[in-house]
């Protein structure tokens, strides 16, 4: 391939991404989480700075279980005496990083497995689908004890976890559109022309499963990020790493509810509210951009339709309609009375 041709590739994709960002931004709930998330992307990036005090240093400690101040925004912690703002924010990186990576991951492992099943099919497809089987039923949470039992508790091992029994669900879905675009015109084209199949997949195939890609990793996102935050309060995650789920385990270990310290609890629970938000208004509005037919079909559509009383009107007016459409039919038999007499 040559130069200019990366170059022309390149430059396509680059503006498909800068339209598909037009979009979210024209949208206001994708708006919204695209605000939220760079708000969090730049918190994680800039923590050092934004952070009054650094929460892994021993000696920037201050008394124990000092309530809100501007010198501490959210006051310490009653066990440590760590200020709560500066775990706020060095917690912002453990999430953001294990969410989004696991993301990735997925949605490449996903993806792949599920357009070789699609378009290879036999073996390969009975294996692969078999697997994806024996994985489902696989309880995840008695297993990540039993692993960081054996490996340690680390977020490497948790992430090992999510990714190893994530896959399953994009796969299946991602093979089951892989049965449709392998009949295309476009795909059964390349096979004439001598493509090899790995060529098909990736040139051909891939593409046309992007937008369900994309979904599913903005949406995988959110739900890794509450996993670790359930997992670190569960005394699973890692015990040298400031993370939002950790915060909460000490909160609760130290009887923050005991002792009236409110804040810091909410702190938190806010993150990860906030976080798991944005994402998910993100991967909600794609779907509507990408499949603008689910809004229409939506059952909380409808819902909220219903509530304004505009569901209804539609209603009436379409029996209106087909009353003007179709007259009685006893207007028949009058006519005819009439010609009798």
């Amino acid at each position: 391939m040559s130069k200019r041709n990366v170059l022309l590739q390149v430059a396509r994709r680059g503006g498909s991404f800068l339209s598909l960002a037009k979009k979210l931004w024209q949208h206001p709930k994708g708006r919204v989480g695209l605000i939220l998330v760079s708000l969090l992307v730049l918190v994680a990036v800039l923590a050092p700075v934004l952070a009054p005090y650094d929460p892994y240093d021993v000696t920037q400690r201050a008394e124990k279980g000092l309530r809100p101040s501007l010198k501490h925004p959210l006051g310490t912690t009653i066990t440590t005496g760590q200020d709560i703002f500066s775990m706020l924010i060095y917690g912002t990186r453990v999430s953001l990083m294990i969410g989004v990576s696991t993301g990735i991951i997925l949605a490449f492992l996903g993806a792949l497995m599920g357009v070789m099943a699609g378009y290879i099919g036999g073996f390969v497809d009975n294996l692969i689908m078999r697997v994806v089987d024996v994985l489902l039923v696989i309880p995840t949470l008695p297993l990540i004890i039993v692993l960081t039992g054996l490996l340690g508790r680390s977020y490497f091992v948790i992430v090992l976890v999510f990714v190893l029994f994530g896959w399953t669900g994009l796969a299946r879905v991602i093979r089951s559109l892989v049965l449709v675009l392998k009949n295309s015109n476009y795909v059964k084209a390349a096979e004439l022309a001598g493509a090899s199949r790995w060529y098909i997949m990736t040139k051909h195939i891939l593409p046309g499963t992007s937008h369900l890609i994309i979904m599913n990793t903005t949406l995988t996102c959110a739900g890794i990020m509450v996993a670790e935050a359930g997992l670190s309060f569960l005394g699973l995650g890692d015990p040298t790493a400031i993370s939002w789920g950790k915060m909460l385990a000490e909160a609760q270990g130290g009887g923050a509810l005991l002792f009236g310290a409110w804040w810091w609890i909410l702190a938190p629970g806010a993150g990860i509210f906030l976080a798991v938000f944005s994402f998910m208004r993100i991967g909600i509005v794609m779907e509507e951009i990408f499949n603008p037919r689910m809004k229409a079909s939506s059952g909380i559509y409808k819902l909220f339709k219903h509530l304004n009383n505009d569901y209804l009107d539609e209603v009436f007016d379409s029996m209106d309609d087909e009353e003007i459409a179709d007259p009685p039919d006893h207007a028949g038999p009058a006519v005819l009375e009439g010609g009798h007499d």
